[in-house]
């Protein structure tokens, strides 16, 4: 368990929802129900991988069917699609909760800072209803931090960033889509993404963030 501010303690390891193409319904509920059987405790999902409400479904048949007893001895993370208008924030999080059959998340984060949130009091606001037990952001980067935590009241207590094998990020021998997949890295995701690996090793963001109090958490940890 790792510390995630204010009392709140996040399991060190957690199962992503995230596939493509996409899986289905079925595939995820099935997946994250064996999970939960097998000892994971915290899951990881956002809007905008349509894994919301299998995982939802996967808790709620957990519960019945006896690997756990209540909702609350999992940690689930949530994450605000980008491009939210200010004024739906609150909404887009009430339709998380919606889709998940929950009452409270205990991690909602900014997905990306493509549409940055100038005003990040709609997201502070999700924590002080009660509608999630911590805020955080993903592949911010120190620039991008430091912006946010010169303005902000409740600062962000996690930010998730992409760990990957660094072969991923470069055409591999004997991957025939390799440079096509590598374009397309480079053209959309590159631009989006805080990259660490061993190549990148990013000692001026993790300082940045062991010094402001703010967890690195890693997604893609095996190099998927």
């Amino acid at each position: 368990m790792v510390s995630v501010g204010s009392g709140l303690t996040m399991p060190d390891i957690g199962m992503g929802t995230a596939s493509y193409p996409p899986a289905d319904a079925a595939t995820v509920k099935s997946a994250v129900v064996e999970a939960i059987g097998a000892g994971y405790h915290h899951f990881d999902m956002a809007f905008i991988y349509r894994s919301e409400q299998p995982l939802g479904e996967a808790i709620a048949e957990a519960i019945n069917i006896g690997p756990i007893k209540s909702r609350d001895e999992l940690f689930i993370t949530s994450k605000l699609c980008t491009f939210a208008e200010q004024d739906l924030l609150i909404p887009a999080i009430k339709t998380s909760l919606e889709n998940l059959r929950l009452e409270y998340l205990d991690l909602y984060l900014i997905h990306w800072p493509l549409k940055f949130i100038k005003d990040p009091s709609a997201m502070e606001e999700c924590q002080l209803l009660s509608l999630t037990k911590a805020i955080g952001v993903s592949n911010f980067s120190t620039k991008k931090l430091d912006e946010i935590l010169s303005f902000a009241k409740i600062p962000p207590a996690v930010n998730q960033v992409s760990i990957r094998n660094p072969c991923y990020s470069s055409p591999a021998h004997g991957h025939k889509n390799a440079t096509k997949r590598r374009r397309i890295y480079n053209n959309v995701i590159g631009l989006i993404k805080v990259e660490m690996n061993p190549l990148r090793q990013q000692k001026v963001m993790k300082e940045f963030c062991k010094a402001k109090g703010i967890h690195v958490s890693a997604h893609f940890p095996l190099g998927s």
